[in-house]
C-alpha cells in the first residue's frame, strides 16, 4: 500500500499505482470534481498518472496557482492542436502557462487577431470531443519521427537528452506534441477560454535568433470567471499608465534617445519631485541626511562589493582613454559605504543615515522594457543606515514607520513578505550561514513584535542579505512589490566598515538598505493605474482651472488665477472660444480637481466650484483658497 501524507498531516493508504484522481475521490467527491492535478513531494503531476511511491500529496484545484497552471498549459496544448488543424505547416515551439494565462510561440504562422474567432471555434470542437490527454515516454528517435520537420522541438529534445532528462509527449486526438506537461485528464476539462493578443518573440529570447509569432490566451473554469477577468482587463487598459501618461502629458519616449529611457515633461517632473519631497520629509523627521554620488565608478568598487561577479552582464560598461574600466552605477550602496568609511567614526556618531535620490542604470533586453514599469534608468529613493548591532531593530522600525506613512497616503493596503535565502542554494549568496541566520531572525523578531502576518519568500533575498518586502495591493486587487528593508552584514565585512567603540577598539557595524518607492518610475506607473490618473489635489499638476463665460470676463478670470498662483496653488486659465460645457468636459477629462466657471457673479466674488466628479458647491475666493491650502497640506 501507498502511504500518502495530506497537507493537514493526515496519512491515507492507497493501493500501489493509484492515480491522483483516485486519491481525490477517496478524500471527497467535491474535491475530485474540482481536481486538476496533484503535487507529490513538490512535483506537479497529472491527475491520471500512477503514483509509484509514498510521499506528501496535495490535490490541486483552480484555487492553487499550480492548478491554474495545469489548466492553462492544457489550454495552450489545445490551442496548438487547433493551429495545426488550420495551419498544418505551422511549427509549435513552446507553450507554457504564465501568470496571466498562457502563450504559444510558432514559426511559419501568419495570423491576425481577426483569425481568433475561427481558431477559438476549432478549439471548441477539440474540447467538445473530450479527448483524453495521454502521456507518452519518448526517445530522441520518437521526436525525430513525429516532429522531424520542427527543428525547434528536435533542438529542445536533444538538449534534454544531453542533460540526462526524460522526454515526454502528450497526445489528444490526432495531435501529439513534445511536452513536459502536466495536463488535465481530458480536453473537456477546459470550460472557458479566449485568445487575447499577438506579439513577436525571439526563439530562446535571443535577438540573434528568428522572431516567432507569440499568441497569448487565458482560460478559466467558468464563463463567469472569464467575463469578470475580461472586464478587469478592460479596466486595466483604461488605466494603463502609458495611455494616461500620454493623455496627461507626463512623460515621453524618443526613438533618438532610446527605448527604456523616459523623458519627463514639466507636469511629470512635478509629480516625481512632490513624491520625492514627501519621502524626504518623512526621512528628515527620522534624522536622515542627504548625500550625493557620481553616476559612474571604477570596476573595482563593484568587485569588492560582490556585484561585479553577480551582475557584470547587466552593467553598462565604459572604457576610458587610459584603459580603465568604469561602469554606470546599477546600485548606490557601495558608493555610500565610501562616504561612511572616509573618516574614522566614533560609536557616538552612529547611526549614520544617508538618503540619496539618484538614477542607476541596468542593461535590460529591449523586449523586456515596458513603459515606466521596466526601464534602463531607474531613479531610486535610496537610503542606507550604518549602525551598531544594538541599533539595528530601532532603525529598521523607523524605516517601517516611514513606509507605512507614505503608502497610507495613497490608500494602499500593505502586506509583508520575509524574503530569505534558500539554504539549498547557498552558493548564490555571499557571507556566512551565521550572518544570514542572525539577520533573518532579526527580521522575524520585528514581524512578531508588531504582530504582523507575513508570507515566506524562500529564495527571494538579495545576494548580500535578507529583507522585508512590502507588497502593495492596488484598487484593482493587483499586488506590487514596493518598499524594502534589508539587513546587511556582508557589505560592512567586505568594505571593512567599523566604528571605534567605548573600549577604543574597532567594532564591525551593520548596514541597513531602505527604499520607500524603490524605483520612482515603476512607482509612478503603479500609482497612475491605482488612481486611474485621478491625482489627489496635493499631487496634481493642475489643481484648479478657471473657465471664462465670454471674453469680457477674461481680465477678472486672469486676476483670480494670479491670486491662486500667488498662494502656491497650481491654477490655469481657459479663455478659449469653446462653449462652457465643452470647457468643463475638457477640465474633467484632464482630471483637474476643481473647476471654476467665471462670469458675472464671480466678478462680484461669489464662486461656484465644480469638482471633476461633477459635485458643485458655493464659496468665496478667500474661503476656497484657505480650504484648498488645508487640503493640500494634509495630502488629501
Amino acid at each position: 500500500m501507498l502511504k500518502l501524507t495530506l497537507p493537514d498531516g493526515k496519512i491515507i493508504e492507497m493501493p500501489l499505482k493509484s492515480t491522483g484522481m483516485q486519491v481525490a475521490e477517496k478524500i471527497g467527491k467535491r474535491l475530485a470534481q474540482d481536481a486538476l492535478g496533484i503535487k507529490l513531494d513538490g512535483e506537479v503531476r497529472d491527475l491520471m498518472r500512477s503514483i509509484e511511491k509514498d510521499g506528501a500529496i496535495r490535490i490541486l484545484t483552480f484555487k492553487d496557482q499550480e492548478g491554474k497552471n495545469v489548466l492553462r498549459h492544457s489550454t495552450a496544448h489545445v490551442f496548438a492542436h487547433a493551429i495545426k488543424r488550420l495551419h498544418p505547416r505551422a511549427k509549435p515551439t513552446i507553450g507554457p502557462a504564465v501568470e496571466e494565462g498562457f502563450y504559444y510561440d510558432f514559426d511559419d504562422l501568419k495570423v491576425t487577431p481577426e483569425d481568433f474567432p475561427k481558431i477559438e471555434e476549432e478549439m471548441g470542437k477539440i474540447i467538445k470531443a473530450n479527448y483524453p490527454f495521454e502521456r507518452c515516454d519518448w526517445k530522441l528517435a520518437d521526436v525525430k519521427k513525429h516532429e522531424g520537420d520542427n527543428q525547434y522541438k528536435v533542438e529542445m529534445a536533444s538538449e534534454y537528452v544531453k542533460q540526462g532528462l526524460p522526454l515526454t509527449a502528450y497526445k489528444d486526438g490526432e495531435f501529439i506534441d513534445l511536452c513536459e506537461g502536466p495536463h488535465v485528464p481530458s480536453t473537456g476539462y477546459i470550460k472557458a477560454f479566449k485568445l487575447l493578443k499577438i506579439a513577436g518573440a525571439y526563439w530562446r529570447a535571443d535577438v540573434k535568433n528568428k522572431q516567432l509569432t507569440r499568441i497569448y490566451g487565458i482560460s478559466f473554469q467558468s464563463e463567469k470567471e472569464l467575463k469578470e477577468h475580461l472586464a478587469l482587463q478592460a479596466e486595466m487598459e483604461k488605466r494603463d499608465h502609458r495611455k494616461i501618461g500620454k493623455e496627461q502629458d507626463l512623460f515621453v519616449f524618443s526613438d533618438l534617445v532610446g527605448s527604456g529611457l523616459p523623458l519627463w515633461t514639466p507636469k511629470g517632473t512635478l509629480i516625481r519631485n512632490l513624491l520625492d519631497d514627501f519621502v524626504w520629509e518623512l526621512r528628515k523627521q527620522q534624522g536622515y541626511e542627504k548625500v550625493t554620488i557620481p553616476h559612474l565608478t571604477k570596476k573595482e568598487l563593484y568587485v569588492t562589493s560582490g556585484h561585479w561577479a553577480k551582475y557584470a552582464d547587466d552593467l553598462f560598461k565604459i572604457k576610458t582613454r587610459e584603459g580603465h574600466e568604469f561602469a554606470m552605477k546599477p546600485m548606490n550602496c557601495p558608493h555610500h559605504t565610501q562616504i561612511f568609511a572616509h573618516i574614522n567614526r566614533s560609536y557616538r556618531e552612529l547611526p549614520q543615515r544617508y538618503a540619496d535620490t539618484t538614477m542607476v542604470y541596468r542593461d535590460e533586453q529591449s523586449g523586456e522594457l515596458t513603459g515606466l514599469s521596466r526601464v534602463l534608468c531607474i531613479t531610486q529613493d535610496d537610503a542606507h543606515v550604518f549602525c551598531r548591532e544594538s541599533q539595528v531593530m530601532e532603525e529598521a522600525f523607523k524605516v517601517w514607520d516611514i513606509i507605512t506613512a507614505f503608502y497610507s497616503a495613497f490608500g494602499f493596503e500593505l502586506k509583508i513578505r520575509l524574503s530569505r535565502h534558500d539554504p539549498a542554494k547557498f552558493e548564490k549568496y555571499i557571507g556566512t550561514k551565521d550572518m544570514w541566520k542572525k539577520a533573518e531572525d532579526q527580521l522575524r523578531a520585528m514581524l512578531w513584535e508588531r504582530k504582523t502576518e507575513f508570507d515566506d519568500g524562500l529564495g527571494e533575498a538579495a545576494f548580500y542579505g535578507p529583507k522585508l518586502d512590502f507588497m502593495a495591493q492596488d484598487s484593482l486587487g493587483r499586488k506590487w512589490q514596493v518598499a524594502t528593508i534589508q539587513i546587511d552584514r556582508n557589505m560592512p565585512e567586505r568594505f571593512n566598515l567599523y566604528c571605534i567603540n567605548e573600549q577604543n577598539k574597532e567594532e564591525r557595524i551593520v548596514m541597513l538598505h531602505a527604499a520607500i518607492m524603490g524605483s520612482i518610475e515603476r512607482f509612478v506607473s503603479v500609482l497612475i493605474e491605482h488612481l486611474a490618473g485621478k491625482w489627489p489635489v496635493w499631487l496634481n499638476p493642475e489643481q484648479v482651472r478657471v473657465l471664462t463665460v465670454s471674453d469680457k470676463f477674461a481680465d477678472g478670470a486672469r486676476k483670480l488665477v494670479d491670486r491662486f498662483q500667488s498662494q502656491g496653488i497650481r491654477a490655469e486659465l481657459d479663455d478659449s472660444q469653446e462653449t462652457i460645457n465643452k470647457k468643463v468636459r475638457n477640465a474633467q477629462l484632464a482630471q483637474v480637481n476643481y473647476i471654476l466657471v467665471f462670469g458675472e457673479k464671480e466678478l462680484k466674488g461669489d464662486l461656484q466650484v465644480r469638482t471633476r466628479d461633477n459635485k458643485v458647491f458655493g464659496s468665496t475666493a478667500e474661503k476656497f483658497i484657505l480650504d484648498l491650502k488645508k487640503e493640500i497640506a494634509q495630502r488629501r
